[in-house]
């Protein structure tokens, strides 16, 4: 069985053009089905359709603050599709719980840290006025609480002497790059058991 695949973005999509390329080949036991945007104008919205994927926008701003309303529209959309997971690649809206209930154990996302540090914004410049040796990205599960659910997997990177910022992202987007397609396909294979709120590949 091929996993069926919503990925959200915001933005440029660079993770989701990860996941397209992984999908491409013929042996990968997913495919992208839907691409969503919360942002008409991103970019990813674009290379999405130009590779043949369905798009779809629900735009927060049209629901002013109403964000039951706002989250309602994407599961209506959602109910137009055959979707199995959803991937969120630089959704920059936090999800609800009763958005997550609806979608429980099948919504995964990918940060740029080595979780559980480093949640929220501004995660390389923080790891590196810290003084760490080491940063990365994490692939998990969503839960209510933001980047706290059970952790896929992980892609380390060193912090060299005179890191920026900018220097470190670029490091860390390649492994995530590599994890996110990595993650799915564990999922896809079905090798994903949570227990106690942990992740076991079987």
């Amino acid at each position: 069985m091929v996993l069926k695949l919503a990925i959200f973005i915001s933005g440029r999509g660079s993770n989701m053009e990860a996941l397209l390329q992984a999908c491409a080949s013929a042996d990968y036991p997913a495919e992208v089905v839907l691409v969503l945007s919360n942002n008409p104008d991103a970019k990813g919205l674009e290379t999405a359709a130009s590779a043949g994927i369905a798009t779809e926008v629900v735009d927060h701003r049209n629901f002013k603050g109403d964000k039951a309303g706002f989250e309602n529209a994407i599961l209506t959309t959602l109910d137009g599709y055959d979707i199995d997971l959803i991937c969120l690649a630089g959704f920059m809206r936090l999800l609800s719980a009763d958005f997550i209930a609806h979608w429980t154990d099948k919504i995964i996302n990918i940060h740029p840290s080595l979780l559980p540090a480093y949640k929220g914004l501004d995660t390389h410049a923080r790891a590196i006025a810290d003084g760490a040796q080491k940063a990365g990205c994490s692939v998990h599960f969503v839960v209510p609480e933001m980047d706290a659910g059970p952790i896929i997997l992980q892609k380390e990177v060193a912090i060299d002497d005179g890191e920026t910022a900018d220097s470190l992202a670029a490091k860390v987007l390649v492994q995530e790059h590599t994890a996110y397609p990595e993650a799915v396909k564990l999922v896809a294979e079905g090798r994903i058991k949570i227990i106690d709120e942990q992740v076991r590949i079987v």
